[in-house]
This record gives structure tokens, sequence and C-alpha cells, in this order.
């Protein structure tokens, strides 16, 4: 697999990671719930100032700052590592799931970057509700509401303190729990709770697909194996000859 077929993936992942972003960011209100497929597929627009799925590293800003910076130098890195394995000849497998996390990485990263930079803020309010589609939504809601692009530098936030958009919300199973089920027993339960964006979901593929195949996908390539038994093999015979 060449780089610039891992740079294709990374630009695709990307590409509909912030189509998709800006679109919610600048169609729906904080807050605001569509229904996709029934009950347990929807559209629900938040934000999130830490790491996938709404993680956090801290509460404060300093915290925000110090993980958007690690982002930045990890996808710097990301692209130097991937170029060593593609010329190391690793597997089409290993690239693609190394793709997907370093797409999925500069997705978010770039919402922290910028977003805080060039749109309005979208605060969670009252005028966000549960929409049966996309068409009612835009009919119905309140757009005063809604986000839109302002002039660069003029936005809610700054460089590297951008929020993080995300809409997938999959409530898969919604119930309450029993009343005999300790601690959280008569509560609400909720699975898939987790709402989580592209990039998101790219991270999460590539990096259970590394952990439930890596036997096969870090196995090292039989031509740098054999390129390195014969640099053993040159090496020793350069040895015998000196102590000769």
């Amino acid at each position: 697999m060449k780089y610039r077929t891992a740079l294709l993936i990374v630009f695709l992942v990307v590409f509909a990671d912030q189509a998709l972003k800006i679109y919610i960011k600048t169609h729906f209100a904080n807050g605001d719930d569509v229904r996709i497929i029934g009950d347990w597929f929807r559209l629900h627009f938040i934000e999130n100032e830490g790491m996938a799925y709404g993680m956090k590293l801290s509460e404060s800003p300093i915290g925000k700052i110090v993980l958007s910076s690690f982002r930045l130098i990890a996808v710097f890195a990301g692209f130097f590592f991937m170029k060593r394995l593609v010329n190391k000849g690793y597997s089409k497998g290993l690239l693609i799931c190394g793709s997907l996390v370093l797409a999925g990485a500069l997705g978010n990263l770039l919402d922290s970057m910028f977003y805080g930079l060039i749109f309005t803020e979208s605060p969670y309010s009252c005028f966000s509700g549960n929409y049966d589609s996309i068409t009612s939504l835009l009919r119905d809601h309140n757009k005063d509401a809604v986000a839109s692009f302002t002039s660069f530098g003029t936005g809610y936030g700054h460089f590297l303190t951008g929020k993080v958009v995300d809409m997938f919300y999959f409530p898969v199973i919604s119930t309450t729990l029993p009343t005999w089920v300790p601690f959280w027993g008569g509560g609400s339960f909720v699975f898939f709770e987790p709402v989580f964006n592209i990039a998101d979901a790219a991270i999460s593929i590539g990096i259970i697909t590394l952990l439930l195949f890596q036997k096969k996908l870090l196995e090292m390539p039989s031509e740098a194996i054999e390129s390195g038994s014969n640099s053993e093999q040159h090496s020793s015979k350069e040895s015998g000859l000196d102590l000769q």
C-alpha cells in the first residue's frame, strides 16, 4: 500500500467528519434531537471540550489546551510514523487501521484548533427539542439559537480551545433497572449512551481492529526480516575477515 493511499483515507474520513460537523453546528441548536431510525438511531447535537465520547482530561481551560497541544504533536508524529510503516512494507490492514486512527485524531483536532475562532456560540438552551425528522427540525425550531460562521478570530473561543461537535446517538436499549440491582436499582439505563462523531468512530474501529487482529496485522514484513537477516550475515562475514 502506498503512502498516498493512506493519505487519501485520512482525507476522506476527515472530509466526511468535518462536513457533517459543520452542517450540525450551523443547523441544529445545542441539544436538538432528531429521530433517524425509530428511537434507537438519532442525531443529537452536543459539544464537548475533551476526548472521544465526551471524556475530559481536566475541567480547567489549561486541561483543554494541554489536550489539544498533545493531539497536535501526536498527529504530526502520526504522519511521520505512517510514512515509516509504508516504507517498511507493513500489511495493508495495519496501514488502514493506522490511517483511521490518524484521521480520527486529526478530525477532532481541527474542532479544537479552529471552531472557537470561526463559529459563534452554541449555548445549550430551552430552544432545543425533539423532532421526528430533520425537515421538522428545520421548520419548527428557533433559528436564532443556531450557531453561524463569523469573522476569523471573533468566535466563541481561542486557538486550541474549540469544542468538539458530536451527533451520533444510539440508545439501543432504554429501560429501568430492576430494584434488586445493587446501587443502581430502580434507575434508568441506556445502552449505548455516549454521543460521538465520525472521528470517534474511526479511532474506535482502527484500535479495536488492531486489538482483535494484532498478531496478524503487526507481523514483521517478510522482506524486512530477510533484509535484517542478510545484514546480520554480512556483518558476521566482515567481522570474520577483520579477525583474520
